[in-house]
C-alpha cells in the first residue's frame, strides 16, 4: 500500500501506522465503522484507492515488526515459510542443479511454480531471468517495511505472471534517523554460518525525504558429509558402498587383452593394487563395492551465500500535490555450490578419449577404456549476480467537477547482470593430448608425444588416468601443473533488461446512492531483453561439462486496463455493503499477439464484523525469453524407464521394448552401468533439450470465496476462512522424459520413439526433447486465519496468529496405460502438503518478549521400487487402474523460538532458534527439491542466533 500524496500522508500517518500493524485480513468491524478516513490509500491487486479494498480480496500483509520477530536473514526465506507457499524452486540443497536460475532464490504461491507468481517491489516488477523466475535476493531484508501477498489471479490488474497471486515488497521512505543491525547465527552443528550487518539511515525535510540501506549478509555453505541423511549416500543411513558409483577416485580399467570391453555384461573393471606397479598388468585387481566412490563427500548440502546491497529512496514534493518517488537498488549476489569430481568414463559417446596405446602408462600397449572420479579437483560453480534497478514515479492528484483524481507517470530500468564461473570439468581437447602418445624424456620424466617428435612440458602434460587418488606418481591427477592444463575455467554470462513505462489515473466518476463509483485506468509499454552465453567450450561440447548453446532474444509489449468499484447497497438491511469489482486488461505482444484478461469481485458485508467476499479471475503467463529463443542444452535428467524390470507397470517384453533391443528381464541402470536403487534414477548420459519459438501463452481461470469475521463480542478476534480454486491449460512444460518414454514403449506410438536412442546393453543412451504447451493443472483447497490479541493481562499482552492452508486437489494432466488424458493426483507428495500450518504466540511484557512459532506439515509420499524393501509400507497401493506402490511418511513440526529485550538505549537484542528442539525429516529416497534423501524444505538442524538492533 501507498499513500497518494504528502498531505494527506503528514495527516494520516498515525491511522496508516495502525493499518500496517492490523491483521492481513483487516477486522470488517473496523473497516464498516468508518471512524478513519483512509481514502487515499492504494492497496495490491487493486489499482483503486481506498482502505475498504484490502478486504476485498485475499490479502496477507506482513510487518516491519512480524519480520523482525522471525529468525530468518532473507526476504525469501520468510516467505517460503508462508503456509500457502509451495515447494522452493531451486532450493539450496539442489546441489546438482545447474542453469542460469541457479543461485537465485524465488517464491512459488500455491505450488503453481515460481514463474506463475509475480513478484513486484513498490509496485513495480522485479527484474527476471530468461527463464521468467524473479530472484528475491537481491531485495535486502534491512529495506523493507512490510510484504503484501495477493493470493488470487491478478492478470487483469498487472498483467502477464500473476496467476497464482502477487508478491509486493514495500521498501522503507520518509525514514527519519538511524538504525543499525548485527545478525550471527550458525548450526548447532557449529557450521552454516550466517552474519548480516545492515544500516539505515534517512533524513526528511518539509519538502522531500531521503533514506538509504545498506546490507552485508554471508551464509557459509553446510557439507552432505555433517549431515545424518546424506553423508553415507542415496539412501541415508541405510546406504551401503554397494549404493555408490562404481566409477570411482580407485581409478579402474578394462584390459583388453583379457576382456570384450565393449560389452558390459563381459567387461571387467580393475584397479591397482595397493603398492602395485601401474605399468605391470597383473598388479590390477577387479574394483570392489568398498572401493566405489561416494559423491557425498565431496558435496555441497546447503549453498553458500554472500550479498552486498544498497538501497536509496528520494522523495520529493513540487508542489502539495505533485510528487517525485524514485527508488535506486544495486545488489551484488555471489554462491557457491560444490558437487564431486566428474565421473569420467573414456569410453562415453561424448567423451571417446581412450588411454593410447602409445602413453608411457599403458600396462598393454594397447588403446584401453577406463573410469576415473576426478576426486582431485571437485566440480565448483560460483554464481554472481549484479542488479541494478531504477523506478522513477512522479504522482499527484487534482479535484474536478467536485471529485478528487489521483494520477501518476512512472518508469523502471531494471538491468541484472549474471557471471558464472566453473571448474572441474574436464577440457577434452587437452584430455586427448594428455592421453595421447607419451614418453619418459632423458630426465626421467613423462612427456607428450614420442622421442622423434616431443611436445613441450609448457604445452602438454601428460595424464596417467589409472593412478587411484592419493598414489604417487607420474602423470597423478594431484600434480597441479597436470589439473592447471586439464582443468580451465569456463565462464558463463547473461544479461536480462527490464524497461517499462506506466500512466495511470484513478478516481470516482459519480456519486451512486450506495457511494462513489470508483474507476482507474492506465496503460503501460514494457520491453524485455535476455541472453545467455554459455563458453566456449560448453558450446562446442569439447569438455566434461553439461553442453549448451547461447539463448538471446527480445519481445515487447502495450497494454491497456480499466478497473471499476461499483456500489451496489449500503447501510440497508442485511447489507452495510454490497460492492462489485470488475477489471479487464488488454496485452498486445510484439511475438504472440493480444490477449484480454478479466477480473469480478463481489464484496458483501450483511452486517457489522462481518465480510463475505468471492472473485474469478482470468490470468495468462507470456512465454519466457528462454521457452521461445533458448538454445539446446543437456541435462542427466533422472527418469523411470518403463522397458526395466523394477518399474511400477512395467512393460519389458513388450513389442517395442523388443523392438528397441532390450533385453527380456533389464532393470534400468544409471551411472557407470549400475542397477538402480531409487526411482526415478538419474541417467549417466546426457540427455539433450531446446526451447520451441511457437510456443502460445498459458491461460488460467481462478475462483475464491471468503469469510472474514470479527466478533464484536469477542474484541480483538479476526477469523477468516477462504476457499480457492484454479485451473491451468496449456502449460509450458518440457516434453519429459518420462512422457516420451511412456509414450514410445508403453502406448505403442512409434513417432514419439524417434529421438530416444539406447546402447547395447537397452539402456538410454540419448534422448532429445523440447517445449510445448502440453500441460493441464487443477488446485483447490482452503486457507483458515485466525489472530487473537487478549486483553492485556497483569502478566503482560499475548498475540495468537495461526495460518493453516488446507490443499484438497492438485491435478496434474497426463495418461493411463490406455492412452486416454487422465487428471492425476498428486497432493501428498513432497512440497504438495495436505496441511501446513503456522501456530505463532507472542508475548509481550514491558520491555521483554517472547516469539513462538509452530510450523507443521502434514505426511508425505513417495514411489517405491521393490515391494519387499523395508521401507515399501503401501506396496498394495493402485492409483488410475495402475499398480503404484508407495512409501508414506508422517507429519513434521518445527519449533522456533526467540526472547528479545528493548534495552534503555534504544536498542534491541534477540536470541533465537529455529528448529529449537532439532527435529529431524524423515528420509526421502527420491530426494524432492534436493540433492538428498531429505526435503528440501525442511531445516538442516537447529539454528542458532542473536540480533542486536541500535536505533539514533
Amino acid at each position: 500500500m501507498n499513500f497518494r500524496n504528502p498531505a494527506v500522508r503528514l495527516g494520516l500517518l498515525p491511522a496508516g501506522i495502525a493499518l500496517a500493524l492490523t491483521p492481513a485480513f483487516a477486522s470488517a468491524q473496523e473497516a464498516a465503522s468508518g471512524t478513519t478516513d483512509l481514502d487515499r490509500i492504494s492497496v495490491t491487486g487493486s489499482r483503486i484507492r481506498g482502505a475498504a479494498m484490502e478486504t476485498q480480496q485475499p490479502i496477507l500483509t506482513m510487518t516491519r515488526e512480524s519480520l523482525e520477530k522471525q529468525g530468518f536473514s532473507s526476504v525469501a526465506d520468510v516467505l517460503n515459510n508462508l503456509t500457502s507457499a509451495g515447494s522452493p524452486a531451486i532450493s539450496r540443497s539442489e546441489s546438482l542443479a545447474s542453469g542460469e536460475n541457479v543461485g537465485g532464490y524465488y517464491v512459488d504461491i500455491r505450488n503453481l511454480g515460481a514463474e506463475r507468481t509475480l513478484v513486484l517491489m513498490n509496485g513495480k516488477r522485479l527484474g527476471a531471468t530468461t527463464s521468467g523466475l524473479q530472484d528475491l535476493s537481491q531485495i535486502p531484508m534491512s529495506a523493507v517495511e512490510r510484504i503484501e501477498i495477493l493470493k488470487d489471479g491478478a492478470s487483469s490488474i498487472y498483467g502477464s505472471d500473476a496467476i497464482a497471486g502477487v508478491v509486493n515488497v514495500i521498501t522503507r521512505k520518509n525514514f527519519d534517523g538511524g538504525e543499525a543491525q548485527v545478525y550471527v547465527g550458525q548450526y548447532g552443528n557449529g557450521d552454516g554460518d550466517t552474519e548480516t550487518y545492515s544500516m539505515t539511515l534517512g533524513a526528511r525535510g518539509e519538502r522531500g525525504s531521503l533514506t538509504l540501506s545498506a546490507e552485508y549478509n554471508k551464509q557459509d555453505p553446510v557439507w552432505a558429509k555433517d549431515r545424518w541423511y546424506s553423508r553415507d549416500g542415496a539412501l541415508g543411513p541405510n546406504s551401503t558402498s554397494a549404493d555408490w558409483s562404481p566409477i570411482s577416485q580407485n581409478s579402474s580399467w578394462c584390459n583388453p587383452t583379457l576382456y570384450n570391453c565393449a560389452d558390459g555384461k563381459t567387461a571387467v573393471w580393475q584397479t591397482l593394487n595397493q603398492g602395485g606397479n601401474p605399468k605391470n598388468a597383473a598388479d590390477y585387481h577387479e574394483l570392489t563395492e568398498d572401493e566405489y566412490a561416494n559423491a557425498n563427500e565431496q558435496m555441497t548440502l546447503l549453498t553458500g551465500v554472500k550479498r552486498k546491497s544498497v538501497y536509496i529512496n528520494g522523495t520529493y514534493d513540487f508542489t502539495d500535490s505533485i510528487s517525485l518517488n524514485t527508488d535506486l537498488l544495486y545488489n551484488e549476489r555471489q554462491t557457491f555450490q560444490q558437487i564431486a569430481g566428474y565421473p569420467y568414463q573414456s569410453a562415453a559417446s561424448n567423451i571417446n578419449t581412450p588411454l593410447s596405446g602409445s602413453s608411457a602408462f599403458n600396462p598393454v600397449n594397447q588403446d584401453v577404456s577406463f573410469r576415473r572420479r576426478l576426486w582431485e579437483v571437485p566440480r565448483t560453480t560460483d554464481s554472481q549476480l549484479k542488479t541494478l534497478r531504477f523506478a522513477p514515479t512522479v504522482s499527484g492528484y487534482f479535484d474536478f467537477a467536485g471529485k478528487t483524481f489521483d494520477w501518476d507517470v512512472g518508469a523502471l530500468w531494471n538491468r541484472n547482470e549474471s557471471i558464472k564461473t566453473n571448474r572441474g570439468d574436464m577440457s577434452l581437447i587437452a584430455a586427448k593430448q594428455a592421453l595421447g602418445p607419451s614418453f619418459i624424456n632423458a630426465d626421467g620424466v613423462a612427456q607428450c608425444g614420442t622421442s622423434a617428435n616431443p611436445i613441450a612440458l609448457g604445452t602438454c602434460r601428460p595424464w596417467n588416468p589409472l593412478l587411484p587418488y592419493g598414489v604417487d606418481g607420474q602423470g597423478s591427477l594431484a600434480d597441479k601443473d597436470l589439473q592447471d592444463f586439464l582443468f580451465p575455467t569456463f565462464t558463463t554470462r547473461g544479461i536480462t533488461k527490464t524497461t517499462s513505462f506506466t500512466a495511470n489515473l484513478a478516481g470516482s466518476i459519480v456519486t451512486l446512492p450506495a457511494g462513489d463509483l470508483g474507476f482507474a485506468l492506465g496503460v503501460e509499454h514494457r520491453k524485455e531483453e535476455g541472453s545467455y552465453v554459455p563458453d566456449a567450450f560448453a558450446q562446442s561440447g569439447q569438455s566434461t561439462g553439461l553442453g549448451q548453446k547461447p539463448t538471446r532474444g527480445e519481445y515487447d509489449l502495450n497494454e491497456v486496463y480499466l478497473e471499476l468499484n461499483v456500489p451496489l447497497l449500503a447501510d440497508v438491511a442485511f447489507a452495510k455493503e454490497l460492492t462489485l469489482n470488475v477489471a479487464s486488461r488488454y496485452s498486445d505482444y510484439s511475438n504472440f499477439g493480444g490477449t484480454t484478461n478479466s477480473k469480478f469481485g463481489l464484496t458483501w458485508r450483511p452486517m457489522d464484523g462481518l465480510l463475505v467476499r468471492g472473485t474469478y479471475a482470468e490470468g495468462f503467463r507470456a512465454p519466457t525469453i528462454s521457452d521461445l529463443y533458448g538454445g539446446l542444452s543437456s541435462s542427466f535428467e533422472s527418469y523411470i524407464d518403463p522397458c526395466g524390470v523394477s518399474a511400477p507397470g512395467s512393460v519389458n517384453g513388450n513389442g517395442p521394448c523388443t523392438t528397441a533391443g532390450v533385453p527380456v528381464g533389464y532393470t534400468q541402470v544409471g551411472q557407470g552401468g549400475k542397477v538402480c536403487s531409487t526411482l526415478p534414477c538419474q541417467s549417466g548420459d546426457q540427455f539433450i533439450s531446446g526451447a520451441n519459438p511457437n510456443l502460445k501463452p498459458e491461460t488460467s481461470k481462478s475462483t475464491t470465496f471468503g469469510l472474514v469475521w470479527s466478533p464484536q463480542f469477542v474484541q480483538g478476534l479476526d477469523l477468516s476462512l477462504d476457499w480457492y480454486k484454479y485451473e491451468i491449460s496449456d502449460m509450458i512444460i518440457a516434453d519429459s522424459v518420462d512422457r516420451i518414454l511412456r509414450d514410445c514403449y508403453v502406448l505403442g506410438n512409434s513417432a514419439r520413439c524417434a529421438d530416444v536412442v539406447r546402447a547395447d546393453d537397452g539402456h538410454v543412451s540419448a534422448i532429445t526433447y523440447g517445449t510445448a504447451n502440453l500441460g493441464k493443472m487443477e488446485t483447490e483447497g482452503y486457507d483458515l486465519g485466525v489472530k487473537y490479541r487478549l486483553p492485556e493481562l497483569a502478566i503482560g499482552q499475548f498475540n495468537i496468529d495461526w495460518t493453516t492452508s488446507y490443499t484438497a486437489k492438485y491435478d496434474e494432466q497426463g495418461q493411463n496405460s490406455d492412452g486416454d488424458n487422465i487428471m492425476i493426483g498428486r497432493v501428498g507428495e513432497p512440497g504438495l502438503f495436505r496441511v501446513r500450518s503456522n501456530l505463532g504466540v507472542n508475548w509481550q511484557y514491558g520491555d521483554f518478549g517472547v516469539n513462538y512459532t509452530a510450523r507443521y506439515y502434514s505426511g508425505m509420499k513417495e514411489g517405491c521400487i521393490d515391494t519387499g524393501e523395508f521401507w515399501c509400507n503401501a506396496p498394495n497401493h493402485y492409483a488410475n487402474g495402475e499398480a503404484d506402490p508407495l512409501r508414506k511418511t508422517g507429519s513434521n513440526t518445527f519449533h522456533d523460538l526467540q526472547v528479545s529485550w528493548k534495552a534503555p538505549w534504544d536498542a534491541t537484542i534477540a536470541l533465537g532458534a529455529n528448529n529449537v528442539f532439532d527435529h529431524k525429516g524423515p528420509l526421502m529416497y527420491s530426494a524432492p527439491n534436493s540433492a538428498f534423501a531429505y526435503y528440501g524444505g525442511f531445516d538442516v538442524g537447529r539454528f542458532l542466533y542473536m540480533k542486536y538492533t541500535q536505533r539514533f
